[in-house]
């Protein structure tokens, strides 16, 4: 009887133990079911963010591609209307009209070159520059930096000169210039050596003949000026060399015909900028006027407005480089009061300013 009641006792203990056994299986199978089940609506929850995201960047791709589709017919449709071509996409791009670009005037720039090599600043180089932008020309006249601005020649004095005018103010030049070619100027520029010399190395250098072997040296200045005639490619310190230049250390100077000393650098430099207009407003520049203007407004001390440039822009488009025509300032050179002036000619500059179409 103790056996059997042993025996039963030991079976429902196996069969209790079979059936905790069974219960924690089926405990943990539940228990990896849930975390299967939570593992796989995390995937799905992630892929219907990653569907999220492509959807919301596919969306947005498609509206700034539209709104650009907008803005391009935008463009084109304005362009047309301005003309079409690259003029007319200029007019549309710089925000101007075609009337605008019609009814434009003469713009008159007076350019100042200024030494920074010695104690007191004053011009070497002044040259009124007039672009016409219905002619497409642009005109350059060179004011001898001698040229006698006093009111007697009896009593004249080194003063006398209009280049000792900028020490006083670069307006008091400009309206001395104004007076003398009878124009109205309202804009200079003062573009000093070290601003030169980037200037033209923006521009990655202008192709220049120098017209006579060049060699100076002035260690008081820490002007060396060695320049083989020829033409050659002129980076920002072979401009400062190019443009300073008036006679060699042996005294030689340009040709007779050329214009001796300080008339042929003045000849030099009209050359010069002439060429560098050319360079700059080339096909392949045209795109990037906006950068060299505002590269040019950070190396130079003026009271011209960038706005006043943009808008003349287009206009380049068509101009021919063969339309830059240089001259002097008509005079010749006189004594006055045992110093040397250049005299200008009243009624031969009201002949050329009239000829030239300068307003």
């Amino acid at each position: 009887m103790n056996r059997i009641n042993n025996s039963d006792f030991n079976n429902r203990k196996r069969t209790k133990r079979y059936v905790k056994e069974d219960d924690e299986g089926n405990i943990n199978k539940s228990k990896r079911e849930k975390t299967s089940n939570k593992n796989r609506k995390k995937e799905v929850s992630q892929e219907k963010k990653n569907k999220g995201i492509k959807g919301f960047f596919i969306k947005l791709f498609l509206i700034i591609l539209i709104v650009l589709i907008i803005i391009g017919l935008f463009f084109y449709r304005k362009t047309q209307k301005n003309g079409g071509g690259i003029k007319g996409a200029l007019i549309t791009f710089f925000g101007t009209t075609v009337e605008e670009i019609e009814s434009l005037e003469n713009i008159n720039i007076l350019l100042l070159g200024i030494s920074e090599d010695i104690d007191s600043e004053l011009t070497d180089t002044i040259i009124l520059c007039s672009y016409n932008p219905q002619k497409q020309s642009v005109s350059m006249i060179s004011i001898p930096r001698d040229t006698f601005v006093g009111k007697s020649k009896a009593n004249a004095k080194g003063s006398d000169k209009i280049n000792s005018l900028y020490a006083k103010s670069p307006e008091k030049l400009l309206n001395k210039v104004s007076t003398i070619i009878g124009v109205d100027i309202e804009y200079y520029a003062v573009i000093k050596t070290e601003s030169l010399i980037e200037m033209v190395d923006i521009i990655g250098g202008v192709n220049f003949e120098v017209p006579i072997d060049m060699d100076y040296d002035d260690p008081t200045q820490d002007l060396h000026i060695h320049l083989r005639k020829g033409m050659q490619k002129i980076d920002g310190e072979k401009a400062e060399q190019l443009l300073r230049f008036r006679h060699n250390n042996d005294g030689t100077s340009y040709p007779a015909n050329y214009g001796d000393n300080d008339y042929g650098r003045m000849k030099t430099q009209r050359e010069f900028m002439a060429e560098t207009i050319k360079q700059t407003v080339s096909f392949k520049n045209i795109f990037k006027s906006k950068k060299i203007i505002d590269a040019i407004f950070e190396n130079i001390e003026t009271n011209l407005e960038m706005d006043n440039l943009l808008i003349y822009i287009p206009t380049a488009v068509n101009f021919d480089v063969n339309n830059i025509i240089n001259n002097q300032l008509p005079g010749k050179s006189e004594k006055c009061n045992d110093l040397w002036f250049f005299v200008h000619d009243k009624i031969k500059t009201k002949d050329l300013v009239e000829t030239l179409e300068i307003k």
